[in-house]
């Protein structure tokens, strides 16, 4: 484990005190207690709260369609997690640290008394398994409306395959090369946001546009419903941050406090965008900055204090708004929910103010001998490679999906909806 200095050295990755398995630590309780309860919020953050965030964004006549690709996302990658996913993510390196061998699949050497630090390996695996789940689940917004469900569920299976479990070695894994490179990503910065929003601006450009975007106007059918799935998503976050300090104590509790003030920045920072750019604040403008302050927090819960969760709030809730104009009115690219500009654009910040704002406005200290300027240069280098990896590894495998299964609902089906025409259902008998 990385010794920091101005901070205990729990305030690691989630995920890098895996190593510690064989240290045969004993299994706190109050440890325990809390990884069981984060655990629950971060599955809570996909369902419910996911899926009624997107379901609530999209049209009437799809909604049931996101609800059913985030819960059968969730039901496919826990098996896939089971089978061999956590041991290409957690196993030993099959060589330069890429990603892990098969030595823990179907869980191999996980009993009920097996540690992993102080907790019990049986809960590290939990947890991170709503991780694996939540970052394909994201991909969604980059595609809703329009992509076959067959192929979203055989897309999302191989994508976390070849993209997800090796990128989560790289970072979480003490064998992982940008661990070795003390890569700070504290909660899924690069693991989860860049990975998920470059995979949904990839998915937006191959598909393309939904037919009738931009000149038709597509506005969220239930707002009520996107505005408590975010309620969820903000809740549920504690857990995904506060829980990556894999332990109850002070780690968590500022991890959960510079969590909870991003989201709060963000949120503001966003309505004030969009007051001054449109003359009136919206309430689907203030809970997308929510999710872009949470989102940009994320790689530095570890290792800022208040002071820089206040400034990465502000700016995400600014550059995220900027980007999705940017995305959707200057470009034209459907990325449908916004993924990209506020998860991507997000993540990649936060990772990149993650280097000077651990040392300066109150933060927790660098690694032993490094400098501001080099901590920057190893964020750049995990989020560039985590970009060049999930860009080229998407589209090779939206391609592929192609092959086997057409990727793009026919324009009669995607005009009538995907409820009736993927799922025989429909979201509402009024």
């Amino acid at each position: 484990m990385k010794t920091l200095t101005k901070v205990a050295p729990l305030v690691v990755a989630a995920g890098s005190l895996l190593p510690a398995i064989a240290q045969a630590q004993e299994i706190d309780t109050g440890d325990t207690a809390w990884l069981l309860t984060s655990t629950a919020l971060v599955l809570f953050m996909t369902l419910p709260g996911l899926a009624l965030f997107y379901g609530g964004l999209v049209r009437t006549k799809n909604v049931l369609s996101v609800l059913m690709q985030c819960f059968a996302i969730c039901c496919a990658i826990s098996i896939v997690w089971l089978v061999y996913g956590y041991s290409l993510a957690f196993g030993s390196t099959a060589g330069g640290g890429i990603v892990g061998d098969f030595s823990r699949a179907w869980l191999a050497g996980v009993g009920l008394d097996t540690p992993s630090g102080t907790i019990p390996e049986s809960v590290f695996v939990m947890f991170q398994l709503t991780f694996a789940i939540i970052t394909p689940a994201l991909i969604v917004g980059g595609f809703a409306e329009r992509m076959r469900f067959s192929a979203m569920l055989l897309f999302s299976i191989l994508w976390a395959t070849v993209v997800y479990f090796p990128v989560t070695h790289w970072v979480w894994n003490a064998d992982g090369w940008l661990y070795a490179m003390d890569f700070r990503d504290f909660a899924g910065g690069a693991v989860v946001h860049v990975n998920a929003g470059v995979a949904a601006l990839v998915a937006a450009l191959v598909l393309k546009n939904r037919r009738g975007f931009p000149s038709e106007p597509m506005p969220p059918h239930n707002l009520t419903m996107t505005v408590a799935g975010a309620s969820m998503l903000w809740v549920g976050w504690f857990g995904f941050n506060g829980g990556s300090a894999l332990a109850a104590g002070g780690a968590a509790g500022m991890a959960i406090l510079v969590t909870h003030i991003s989201a709060a920045a963000g949120s503001l920072a966003w309505m004030g965008m969009e007051w001054i750019r449109f003359g009136k604040p919206s309430v689907l403008g203030i809970v997308t900055g929510m999710v872009a302050g949470l989102g940009t927090i994320t790689p530095a819960s570890g290792f800022v204090g208040p002071a820089g969760a206040l400034v990465i709030g502000l700016i995400a809730g600014v550059v995220c708004f900027l980007a999705t104009q940017f995305i959707k009115r200057t470009l034209k690219i459907d990325d449908s929910l916004d993924v990209f500009p506020v998860h991507g654009v997000g993540g990649f910040l936060g990772l990149l103010l993650t280097a000077p704002l651990s040392l300066y406005l109150g933060g927790l200290g660098l690694p032993d001998g490094q400098s501001v300027g080099g901590q920057f240069m190893v964020q750049l280098i995990g989020a560039g490679a985590t970009i060049v990896w999930c860009g080229v590894a998407t589209f090779v495998l939206l391609k592929l999906v192609g092959i086997v299964a057409p990727l793009r609902a026919p324009e009669d089906d995607e005009r009538q909806g995907l409820d009736l025409t993927q799922h025989d259902e429909r979201g509402y008998n009024l």
